[in-house]
């Protein structure tokens, strides 16, 4: 079940290269590893508690005021992770910026709610959230890798091939469209290619 649910939330229903979900912040952040772990985790966070607590407490919301009850859940966590970031990890929070609270907009954690926490249990409700988020990550991950590489010739502020000349161009936003569609092309062709 685990190996199941870990396909799922990773390759069949990754929110970033599958539903294309959360593309705002994944352009946007996606220009360094640290960036991209840095976002997934605290989706990752967000995701996961407000999916048990909208899972707890859904048979008392009532149905006309079930989406904005939902965002003031996410966004009680969002204040939360914000406050800790801000606490712990400033040169994250001077990094990510206002995506922080975005993360409130974020379609694909609102979805999640919609769509899986408000009609399933809390403990399913944690894992879909876990294994979402993780998703999420791994997708900013690799995203952020390849934009790092290209446009820095860095990984981690590690140089990565000595005399390599990055490309600026990834690091911006059309390059970030450019490396989404690469990555989603290459899926699309290996799922089609093993249903072929």
């Amino acid at each position: 079940m685990i190996a199941k649910e870990l396909k799922r939330g990773i390759i069949t229903e990754n929110p970033i290269l599958i539903l294309a979900l959360g593309l705002c912040p994944a352009l946007a952040v996606s220009t360094s590893v640290k960036n991209g772990l840095g976002m997934g985790l605290a989706s990752m966070f967000v995701l996961a508690c407000s999916n048990v607590i909208i899972s707890i407490i859904k048979a008392w919301i009532p149905e006309k005021v079930r989406i904005p009850c939902y965002i003031v859940i996410i966004a009680t966590f969002v204040s939360i992770l914000q406050l800790l970031i801000k606490a712990y990890t400033p040169a994250l929070d001077s990094q990510l910026g206002i995506f922080i609270p975005l993360i409130v907009v974020n379609c694909m954690i609102l979805g999640r709610a919609e769509a899986y926490a408000s009609k399933n249990n809390p403990v399913h409700a944690l894992i879909d959230g876990f294994v979402m988020g993780l998703g999420f990550t791994v997708a900013l991950l690799i995203l952020s890798g390849i934009r790092e590489f290209l446009g820095s010739n860095k990984l981690l502020d590690l140089l990565v091939i000595p005399g390599f000349q990055p490309m600026t161009a990834f690091i911006l936003a059309p390059g970030g469209f450019f490396v989404i569609a690469l990555v989603m092309g290459v899926i699309n062709y290996a799922q089609r290619k093993k249903g072929a």
